[in-house]
């Protein structure tokens, strides 16, 4: 077998984010819980400006956008009290259901659900809470391990590639490995993981199952003892070095070798206008069964192809041979 390995990002389906908006969808998503209730039960008070609520959060959430995003004189200042405004009005309405939810009826295992929806999202907020008064009115540079970048697809990474368009991705990176033919033999969700971390798992999957002749990877991949190790079994191990080249780069054969490397890109970009470059389910399992699905249907068109290719090739030849007979 002679196979490539490369990696790309299948974006999940959310905006993009800021702890400003997302302390807004945690805000609405308590709302919206509440509502729940209050359509079930018709004697719940407490709660006739619900609507005015959500105006005034979402009126506030996009002054502080607008003033955070403009320029002009004492903006500092004006993006401290817009600020100041949407912190107060978000702290009053988590002080209002902390003291409200333990009054919400829980009759039946819907409202068990809704009320476990409601605390999750009023975790959400509260953290939000905390990282837009540490960032704006503290100064604080938030460490990146305790930012979210989606309250609803909690797995959603901040993939950051180094290329120009686009610079910043929002989903989870997916390493794939195809052979001479094109077809996909081994496909993986990387899970806060760098290209590098996962190739010896990936070669101990695919040598239980194949006598690997060469095998190609990009720089990302590159690692003194990932070479080395894979080097034991494959003969050619085509692995660039980061930085400058090694003098083995400049040999003909590895040219030879690398060149051959880029038609993964095609398979990439074939992924992609396919439905992979963006995943529109919810959830993270149902994220990995649509990966899966569109690996698998990929792999199937390849093949069928090919099949198609060898029926026209057969219906071609008939008229020639009943000609000659």
């Amino acid at each position: 077998m002679r196979l490539k390995t490369d990696s790309f990002v299948v974006e999940s389906n959310v905006h993009f984010p800021t702890d400003y908006n997302l302390l807004w969808d945690s805000s609405r998503k308590c709302l919206d819980m509440v509502v729940k209730f209050l359509d079930k039960y018709q004697y719940i008070q407490g709660w006739r400006k619900i609507g005015n609520w959500r105006s005034e959060l979402k009126g506030l959430m996009r002054e502080f956008g607008k003033v955070n995003s403009s320029g002009g004189k004492n903006k500092e200042h004006r993006v401290k009290n817009a600020a100041i405004a949407y912190l107060t009005k978000t702290r009053t309405l988590f002080d209002k259901l902390e003291s409200e939810v333990p009054k919400l009826p829980m009759n039946d295992t819907k409202d068990l659900s809704v009320h476990l929806v409601l605390e999750e999202f009023m975790s959400l907020m509260k953290k939000h809470m905390d990282l837009l008064e540490r960032r704006v009115l503290n100064g604080e540079q938030i460490p990146h391990h305790e930012k979210l970048f989606s309250v609803f697809e909690h797995y959603t990474e901040w993939v950051n590639k180094g290329k120009l368009s686009p610079n910043v991705e929002l989903g989870k990176k997916l390493g794939i490995t195809t052979d001479q033919y094109h077809l996909i033999l081994d496909y993986q969700i990387m899970d806060h993981e760098q290209d590098r971390d996962v190739i010896l798992d990936l070669a101990d999957r695919l040598l239980r199952k194949w006598v690997i002749d060469s095998w190609r990877f990009d720089k990302g991949f590159w690692n003194k003892d990932n070479k080395a190790i894979l080097s034991l079994e494959i003969p050619h191990v085509i692995m660039p070095k980061l930085g400058k080249r090694s003098q083995q780069e400049h040999a003909t054969g590895f040219k030879r070798l690398k060149n051959k490397h880029s038609a993964i890109e095609s398979n990439i970009n074939e992924l992609e206008h396919r439905g992979l470059d963006k995943c529109p389910d919810r959830g993270y399992h149902h994220y990995k069964t649509y990966i899966g699905l569109g690996v698998c249907a990929y792999n199937l068109k390849k093949i069928g192809r090919v099949i198609l290719e060898a029926q026209r090739a057969e219906l071609k030849a008939k008229p020639a041979l009943l000609k000659a007979a």
